[in-house]
């Protein structure tokens, strides 16, 4: 790998690019950047050139040697890096309040990742991302894509699938899961082991040690969860959890708590306070606090947003990589019999050891057996929306959605999609 590290971020005007820029510099002794370019679109211009005037004075407080350049020419900053991450909303704000609040018209769970939502946001997303990756395969073929655009699982699957580019896909839960451990056992990360297995935002922690020994029965017995903030703070089952042998996800409330998370959102969007509308607020916040020339620093604010961690799990992946560590880290990556009830193609996430020729999925020890059929259902949901993505079909988008564990149905499933469709018109010529 070329030693003049390269990094380009797509959607480098994201809130969360001041928390990726602590990373590099932070990690620069074994991670030495030498040049980070901060592409976006023209609708992203002015919040990339707030970002980048913050990013800028990070790199300057830092001493280091790092070079930074903002664009919108995202083919001139694809050649020849070294890493691409990408974070990037497709049809932004706006079409995020669309996944979350028309699905509940139809009594259906509108999130931006689960559900109807989450399968706009994949419709939207996947052709965006194989075009980027059509330029990668021509401008810098060698490059890891490093992906955090949700549904992060999906679209990872559809690179994997429909390109050459080598593409992990990463998810902050893990770490925060990790967090979590930490800081109620006041124990180091590094003293502390968990198991993953599932999918993307539908993982189950099976194993749970600490100095190798296990910890699982004792928070089971305790009915004990992470969370995050951008999911609502609803309490487990405790019976549940105790029969499950697993702690799960805290995605996992939209399936196991469905009609207490819908009428949480119902009673949410008829305050006007969908999540979409809350993150506004905090992004309005931040760029606020952006703006201030004396800031050098991330703010601390940016915490509250649900991507808490993100930078820390990229810049720990690249460092990896980069480095040959052989660390253990949880990604989302192809099956390839690691769940011997999944096709080999699809997607999941797991411990992975991680190398400098990609990560080495490890042997999965414990599946919780409850969790087989949902992870099967989803992955089956997973895989014709992928499809529908790239074929355009309307026929597969509801076929999608009939096989969903939280479309009961179909009839309601279709009127919507008619509406999802039309409204999503700018962001899916595919459909059109």
């Amino acid at each position: 790998m070329d030693n003049r590290l390269k990094i380009a971020v797509i959607g480098g005007g994201s809130s969360y690019t001041p928390e990726l820029i602590e990373g590099f510099i932070r990690n620069y002794e074994t991670f030495p950047v030498r040049e980070i370019v901060l592409i976006d679109i023209q609708q992203g211009k002015h919040k990339l050139s707030i970002v980048g005037q913050l990013a800028e004075r990070m790199i300057e407080a830092s001493g280091l040697p790092i070079d930074l350049k903002l664009t919108l020419n995202r083919r001139s900053a694809l050649k020849g890096a070294s890493f691409v991450l990408t974070q990037l909303r497709v049809g932004l704000l706006e079409a995020r309040g669309w996944d979350e609040t028309i699905p509940l018209r139809y009594d259906f769970l509108g999130q931006e990742t689960t559900g109807a939502g989450g399968m706009m946001k994949a419709l939207r997303t996947i052709p965006a991302l194989l075009d980027i990756c059509k330029d990668m395969e021509e401008l810098c073929p060698d490059a890891w894509l490093l992906n955090f655009t949700n549904p992060a699982g999906m679209v990872t699957e559809a690179i994997l699938k429909h390109t050459k580019i080598r593409s992990i896909g990463l998810c902050n839960s893990p770490l925060a899961a990790y967090k979590w451990l930490s800081s109620l056992y006041r124990a180091g990360q590094d003293r502390i082991e968990c198991e993953f297995v599932g999918l993307n935002h539908l993982h189950w922690i099976s194993r749970i040690t600490i100095d190798g020994e296990s910890k699982l029965e004792e928070l089971l017995g305790g009915g004990a969860s992470y969370s995050a903030s951008n999911v609502p703070q609803l309490g487990w089952n405790e019976e549940l959890i105790r029969s499950l042998g697993a702690i799960p996800s805290y995605y996992l409330k939209y399936f196991y708590l469905h009609r207490e998370m819908l009428a949480d959102q119902k009673a949410a969007a008829a305050k006007g306070e969908s999540r979409a509308e809350t993150v506004k607020r905090l992004e309005d916040e931040l760029f606020e606090l952006y703006k201030d020339p004396e800031l050098k620093e991330k703010p601390k604010q940016l915490e509250q947003r649900g991507g808490a961690y993100y930078s820390e799990a990229a810049v720990n992946l690249m460092n990896a990589l980069y480095n040959d560590t052989g660390d253990i880290q949880t990604l989302n990556v192809r099956n390839d019999g690691a769940l011997p009830f999944l096709p080999d193609d699809a997607c999941i996430e797991v411990n992975c050891k991680v190398t400098k020729d990609g990560p080495i999925v490890q042997p999965v020890t414990t599946i919780p057996h409850a969790a087989v059929g949902l992870i099967q259902a989803v992955k089956a949901y997973e895989q014709l929306a992928i499809e529908a993505a790239v074929t355009g079909s309307r026929q597969t988008a509801l076929l999608a959605l009939a096989n969903h564990p939280l479309i009961d149905s179909v009839n309601a499933a279709s009127a919507m999609l008619d509406e999802m469709l039309d409204r999503n018109k700018a962001y899916l010529p595919q459909f059109f």
